[in-house]
Parts: C-alpha cells; structure tokens; sequence
C-alpha cells in the first residue's frame, strides 16, 4: 500500500503535475455530434480546472460544500470536476438520465448548495426549491442562472486554492438503487483521487502515450475509474465521445477503427451487442488492451471478441464504495487471465470470503467477499455511508467491510462471482447462482440478454426462472422455450436449468444500466 501524504488533491498533485512535467502531451480528446474535435493538453487542463475553482470559489462555494454535476461527456464534465476537487469542495456526480424527483432527492439528502447543469437538466430543475447557486453550461440560462461558460473564460488562471487534507471529504456518489433509495457513498481525498493510481497502472494498463476510451455515461463511479483518476494517474489521454441517444454497435466499431484507441473499456451489456456484429469485417489497428467491469461478462463474449479481434478482455471488480479491488491484470501475462473469472486481488485489498457467522470458507465453497478494514483500512474503500447509520452497521462488521456479493475462491487465488447476496437462488437443497445459468443461456444464438431469478416454490422453496431478450429476427415460442431450457441442461448442470421462461422486449434496468432483478422477482 502506498505511504498516503497528509496533503492531497488530485487536480494539484496529478494534473497539474503532469501539466508541469509534459505540458504539452494530450489529456482530453473529445470527440462531439458530426465529429466535431476538441483536443486539451495537460497544460490546457491544469488552466482550465484553476479557473473552473475560481469561478466557483469568487460565488461562494467553499472547501467541503456539496456540488451536484449533471453534464453529459462535454469537456466542462472534466472542467467542472476538476475544479471543485481542487477547490476542496465536494462534486456529486450525476447521470443526465435523473429525472426532477431523482434531482430533489439528491438536492435533499446531501444538502446540496450549487448544481452545475446544461439546459436539459435546468428544465428539471427550474421548480424545485434549491439549490443556491446554479451553473448553466453551453447556454446563458435565464435568471438566477450563472453562465458557466462566459464566468470561466474570464476567471483568474492563476488561482491557487489552500490545500486539501488526504483523509478530506473528497467525493460523493449515489448508489444506483437496485433496491431503495440511493445511498450517498462518501470518498476521501486519498481515496479515490490517490487510490485509483492501481486501477490505472494494473487494471487499465494505462501510459503516457495510450488513448483510452471509456463508454460509461458521466453519471457513473465508472467513469470516474476509467475516464477521469486511473488514465490519468498514468498520464494518458483519455477520449470521450459525445453522440446522444440509444447505444450503437455499428458506431462503437466505427470508432474503435477510425481514432487511434489503443486502451478500451465497455460495459458487458455492449459487449454482448458488439459480438453480435460481423466482427470478421473490422479491423483496429491500435487496439492493445481491453477491459470490463459493472458486472459478470460471459465467457462466450469474451471468446467471440477474443477470436475475432485477437485482444483478449481483461475483468475487473469493484464497487461504488471502492476503486478496483479484484482483477484479471495484463502485467501477469496471458496464460493468467481466467475467462468468466473477477481475477485475483489487488494490491492493497486483503480480502476474504465469509460464511454467516463471518467466519472464512474454504477455497471452493460459497461465500461473501469482505474487505480487511483492521488494522489497516485499504487506501481505495470510501469512508462511510454519509448520514446512514444504520447501513454502515450492517456492512462494517468486526474487522470486515462486507460487500454483499457472493463469490467462492478457488486454490490458485481466483474470486468467481456467484451473486448478490440476496439474488442466490435456494431451490431444493442446492445454491444456484444467477450468473452462471446465464452464461449458459446466452451461449444460445437467438438469445440477446438474459436474467435470471429465483421465482417462490411450494415444493421447491423457489425454481429458477429465466427472464429472455431474443434478437430481433427470432420470435418467440413454446419449442423455442424447451429449446432454451434443453440448451441449459447441457451446458450446465442439470439441476440449473429454468424451469420457468418468459420472453420479455427488454430487461427493467436502473439508471446505471444494471438489471433490476427485485422488479423482475416482483412479478412473480
């Protein structure tokens, strides 16, 4: 682990030092609707960031206030982040997918004294009460709005903010809300500014001549891994594009070959889009590294991508509440990356796998994944559940922080993802894990997502049902059920297989993209 400083700000001690040490090397390739360019050195960022604190500063924001940020990936998204950290404020970044009563209740909950939007999230907010101070970005709003714009190009580039304390409130993120409200996830300074260096180095495999590109919306703790602290811990540029609307496969492929990527991260969800395409067709030159994380990504995705591009996808795990804690690293070699596997711990992370009375499992068997926080907390897990006692008792027991994911561990030090504690299905004696029957399933050729669930059992205790998105060309049917459900048997074992199959349009998912398991078992 390494020595955390009693002063730390990422903005000063990384940016500004890589704007110091190569000033002129790329930080920020934004990429907007037309393919309309917009290229910043770290020179450029370290000057915009310092105007973004004054601007802030010069209305009345102080060292520890609350600033919700709803952008979409516009270079002031970075600005604006990089400002209040160096201000020593406290940003809340949130999706441009919240709607007027997701915004209240942040507004709310956090105390919120400024929001710093664009005109689509200042129409959902234009009738709530608070916060204070508003910041338009890319327009000049109307009153009571602060043209964030016009105020940074004015504001003195040569503002130099106190410092900030490591163990300093740092950061604010919101859970997705599977199932609840969101909890307000509280990071120190060190903890993610200076924590994500790992991510950086030994997941992302980031350098100082790399071009990474991350696809996670702003809104997400994702993009702070990987398109904000780790990259440029390493002094890479990051690229951001900017397209609104539905994912496209077609356009992602397009860009992947048109700019000159060489480090790439995507969600499972997209992969499984992406490996749908005519993969034999494309071609990326510059494409080294490839990543994922958010949830389990199939092995037959990570096959089909592998055989078609030759560059294998390297998982990793994590939690809001952490920077990367377990991962398949480049640095190990090849022959170590385990398909379908979360990987091996990272530096920092002493972890451990419970069973209910907290006491370790052996390697092979079931359990929850905690985190070692005595006598050394790892410099990457955030510091409380801001203002909810309650949950920070059921998570922080004895010397564990408890993530609430089952996983096993096997003799070689590999984590395998079973499930969240509450989705493992119970089904006449036996423990059955989600994920892997969705592995199987969506080996099948006519199946494009899948979620499986425990449906409740008089006999059984629960069965196990399979939520199905077929492609768009195949419909559904009786035979193709039994099909299905065949196909699971074999692949699998046979005690796995869904006894129940509805076909559904699409999945009901958070905001954050994650399935909603707790709506789907609410049907039954």
């Amino acid at each position: 682990m390494p020595m955390v400083p009693a002063l730390f700000n990422f903005a000063k001690d990384v940016v500004e030092e890589w704007a110091r040490r190569t000033p002129d090397a790329g930080a920020l390739w934004w990429v907007g609707e037309g393919g309309v360019e917009q290229k910043y050195s770290f020179a450029d960022m370290a000057t915009e960031l310092r105007r973004s604190a004054s601007v802030f500063a010069s209305n009345g924001i102080e060292p520890g206030d609350r600033v919700l940020v709803i952008l979409p990936r516009v270079p002031q998204w970075w600005m604006t982040m990089l400002g209040l950290i160096r201000l020593g404020a406290i940003p809340i970044s949130g999706t441009p997918l919240l709607t007027a009563g997701d915004i209240k209740y942040r507004i709310e909950a956090a105390d919120v004294k400024a929001i710093v939007t664009d005109a689509e999230g200042a129409a959902k907010v234009v009738e709530l009460e608070g916060p204070a101070l508003k910041f338009m970005v890319g327009d000049a709003g109307g009153p009571g709005w602060i043209d964030f714009d016009v105020a940074r190009a004015r504001a003195d580039a040569s503002f130099d903010p106190l410092p900030t304390a490591a163990e300093a409130p740092g950061l604010i993120y919101f859970t997705s809300g599977t199932t609840g409200h969101p909890k307000m996830v509280l990071h120190t300074q060190a903890s993610y500014g200076l924590g994500h260096r790992d991510t950086g180095k030994f997941w992302l495999d980031s350098r100082p001549d790399d071009v990474h590109w991350n696809m996670s919306d702003t809104g997400w703790a994702k993009a702070a891994w990987s398109s904000f602290f780790g990259p440029w811990h390493m002094g890479a540029c990051i690229f951001a594009l900017d397209v609104r609307g539905k994912f496209s496969a077609s356009t992602t492929l397009d860009v992947l070959e048109r700019y000159p990527i060489t480090t790439w991260c995507a969600a499972p969800t997209a992969l499984r889009f992406l490996v749908r395409e005519e993969l034999a067709t494309r071609h990326f030159p510059h494409l080294r590294h490839c990543v994922s994380a958010g949830e389990p990504l199939n092995p037959e995705v990570m096959a089909l991508w592998k055989l078609a591009t030759g560059v294998p996808i390297y998982e990793g795990y994590g939690q809001t509440e952490s920077t990367c804690m377990i991962a398949n690293r480049r640095s190990d070699g090849s022959e170590a990356m385990v398909p379908g596997c979360m990987g091996r711990a990272m530096p920092g992370y002493e972890l451990a796998v419970l069973d209910v009375d907290m006491q370790r499992v052996p390697d092979g068997s079931e359990g929850q994944l905690a985190v070692k926080v005595r006598p050394l907390r790892p410099l990457g897990l955030f510091q409380e559940y801001w203002r909810s006692p309650h949950e920070n008792e059921a998570r922080f027991v004895g010397d564990y922080y408890l993530t609430g994911d089952m996983v096993r561990r096997d003799e070689k030090g590999y984590f395998w993802f079973v499930g969240r504690a509450d989705d493992v299905i119970k089904s006449s004696g036996y423990r059955i894990g989600p994920f892997e029957v969705e592995s199987a399933l969506i080996e099948h050729p006519d199946v494009l997502e899948v979620a499986v669930v425990g449906k409740p059992d008089e006999l059984r205790g629960q069965i196990v049902k399979a939520f199905v998105v077929l492609r768009k060309q195949v419909s559904p049917s009786e035979r193709l059920k039994e099909e299905l459900q065949e196909h699971c048997r074999r692949v699998t074992a046979p005690y796995k297989y869904p006894r129940e199959v509805e076909f559904l349009d699409e999945l009901p998912k958070t905001v954050s993209g994650k399935v909603r398991r707790v709506e789907l078992r609410s049907r039954d």
